[in-house]
Parts: C-alpha cells; structure tokens; sequence
C-alpha cells in the first residue's frame, strides 16, 4: 500500500507494517481539545444531537489542563475518509472554540494480558 508522506499517510503504513488490516473497520478515534469546558461541554451537546454514528467521550486531560473530546467511529481507515473526517471535526471544533488534535486506533498488543480476565474460558465463540 502507498499512502501520500504526512501524518495521516506515516500513521496509516505505521499501522500497516503492525500488521493493523485496513480494509475491515476498526474503531478509530479522533481528538478534539478545548480549553474551556464549557466550550466543550457544548461541542459534546452538538454531537450528539448530530447524525454522527459514534461513541462521544469528554474528559480533562490532567497533564495539559486542557478538555478533550474523543469521538469514535467504527470505519474503515481508508486515508481519504480520514483526511475528510478529520477536516469535517477540525471545522467543528473550531465553532466552539476548540481544535482536532489528530487519530488513532486501539490495537491489542502483546502483553496486554495484563487486564485479561482471568476467570475468563474461551469458547467457539471467542473473537480474540
């Protein structure tokens, strides 16, 4: 796979070479940042009264001071849907005095083990 050289196209082929399978959906998460929480609390209010299909997170982040929404979206991480999701919450941020502050997507890694649950029995059923 070829991605164009920026952030977007690095963070793509970094999932790639982890092995990370980009042509099924994943949930990937987008970072909004306010200052003021009040902003915040209202960009969250818009969301979701929107039509947007996903999980919405509002949280303080102790080391910047600064609130943060996180907006999950079950989606194929193709670079194009990405740039125009990524530029569509940009715009919206910036209604409420905030801005986007990049993606990512959880991957379980090896030795993540740590937080299995240990009375846990696999089954046919098991996904993992």
């Amino acid at each position: 796979m070829q991605f164009p050289d920026d952030d977007n196209g690095k963070m793509l082929q970094a999932m790639v070479d982890a092995g990370i399978d980009l042509s099924v959906a994943l949930d990937v998460d987008f970072f909004l940042v306010f200052e003021d929480q009040r902003d915040a609390e209202s960009a969250v209010e818009e969301l979701a009264k929107s039509d947007l299909e996903g999980e919405i997170e509002l949280l303080l982040n102790d080391d910047s001071g600064k609130w943060e929404i996180i907006v999950c979206l079950n989606m194929v991480p193709a670079y194009e849907t990405i740039v125009e999701q990524e530029l569509n919450l940009h715009e919206f941020a910036q209604e409420f005095g905030g801005v986007t502050d990049g993606w990512g997507v959880m991957q379980h890694q090896e030795g993540d083990d740590e937080f299995a649950d240990d009375d846990h029995e696999c089954s046919a059923d098991c996904k993992h």
